[in-house]
């Protein structure tokens, strides 16, 4: 029989995880989940764009995909593949190695775009790290998932999440236990909500700027999912992170029309 053709299906060791996952979520916090992935969607060949919020960001968008039934794999720094633990659990679960600021990122996309091509779901942060807008909205995106999305013709779902911040802050394991002792009493609600496909159907892979393009309508598909997650706080979240840094160079403004 011809292994070679059969598309890549999620180890039990990940389908493991993502309940361990929904168990830590419903400990700290309350998970609610909206929107859907379309069945025909749900093994692939798809990309999720989430935004970044937090460290804990991981382990909330495990859960939310497992009630979507969806076990993507997760494009994550190469220094959690460094961990002695986790980084082997990693490499058995499917998860794709990115190493930031070295030569070897774009060796990342060649092997997300190999995964897409062989039916997996690959999550990707397009933000390219936890943001540091000052409002906590989507910063301006890096070009790596549109490239992705134009080289493989995958539909692309955007994924906005709110909450995860008042769980683990920016600079855990600094503050992570007063953290979570925090979140145990007051149970903040973590929202998570699938977005409809992007349209990138317009965009040639090799015509200059349409990465740029894709990027942008990306990320304006992730606000416009996320406005409705945090309706009483549009400008400033009320749960404030001391140890979080600021950065407005990469404010992201929304597209007209």
């Amino acid at each position: 029989m011809d292994t070679t053709r059969l598309p890549w299906r999620p180890p039990l060791i990940w389908r493991a995880a993502q309940l361990l996952a929904r168990v830590v979520v419903a400990l700290v916090a309350r998970l609610r989940v909206s929107g859907d992935v379309p069945e025909a969607l749900r093994w692939g060949p798809l990309i999720l764009a989430a935004n970044h919020l937090s460290p804990f960001d991981p382990v909330v968008l495990a859960a939310a995909c497992h009630t979507r039934g969806v076990a993507p794999r997760f494009m994550a720094t190469g220094g959690l593949f460094r961990t002695p633990v986790l980084g082997a659990a990693m490499r058995r679960a499917g998860h794709l190695r990115v190493e930031r600021g070295t030569a070897a990122v774009g060796r990342a996309l060649d092997e997300a775009a190999a995964a897409v091509a062989a039916g997996s779901v690959v999550l990707v942060y397009p933000e390219g790290r936890i943001g540091l807008d000052p409002g906590l909205w989507p910063e301006r995106g890096k070009t790596g998932t549109a490239r992705l999305a134009l080289a493989c013709g995958a539909p692309v779902i955007p994924v906005a999440q709110w909450g995860s911040h008042e769980v683990v802050p920016y600079r855990a394991p600094k503050g992570l236990l007063r953290a979570i002792v925090r979140a145990l009493w007051r149970r903040p609600v973590l929202r998570v909500h699938f977005g409809d496909p992007v349209g990138l159907a317009d965009l040639a892979p090799d015509t200059p700027g349409a990465a740029r393009r894709g990027t942008a309508r990306i990320i304006d598909a992730v606000t416009d999912a996320l406005v409705p997650l945090r309706p009483d706080e549009p400008d400033r979240p009320r749960h404030v992170d001391p140890g979080r840094p600021t950065d407005t160079s990469r404010s992201h403004r929304r597209a007209p029309g």
